[in-house]
């Protein structure tokens, strides 16, 4: 068995993400969005808001924790990345949330962490 790739790490945290925030209540309408400016992972409806959502998967803390690796910087880069999403649809949306899904794997299971309105 080999081990998993980055890619195929992150690729499959994001479908731990989707299944968690269906589960919530949430409406995923679009997935790796991207523009010139960066990429959303995920973008969701949650009742009558927009909630961008940043997924994280790490395999270890070698580097710190996952949520740990969602700077500042990123959240501010996704809030501008809202707006220019935002731009290309005719939907209204009461509010416009940023969320962070930290997700570290340990033994082949996944430990999920939600922060609602990271910045």
């Amino acid at each position: 068995m080999t081990p998993e790739s980055k890619q195929e790490l992150g690729k499959r945290g994001e479908q731990v993400a989707v299944t968690y925030l269906e589960a919530e209540g949430m409406k995923v309408i679009e997935r790796n969005w991207r523009c010139r400016h960066g990429e959303i992972d995920i973008i969701a409806e949650d009742g009558s808001n927009l909630v961008v959502v940043e997924v994280k998967t790490r395999s270890s803390r070698s580097h710190g924790s996952a949520l740990e690796s969602v700077s500042p910087a990123k959240l501010a880069r996704l809030r501008m990345l809202a707006a220019k999403w935002l731009t290309t649809r005719t939907e209204t949306y009461k509010a416009v949330r940023v969320d962070v899904i930290a997700l570290e794997r340990f033994a082949g299971d996944f430990a999920l962490r939600h922060v609602r309105g990271a910045i």
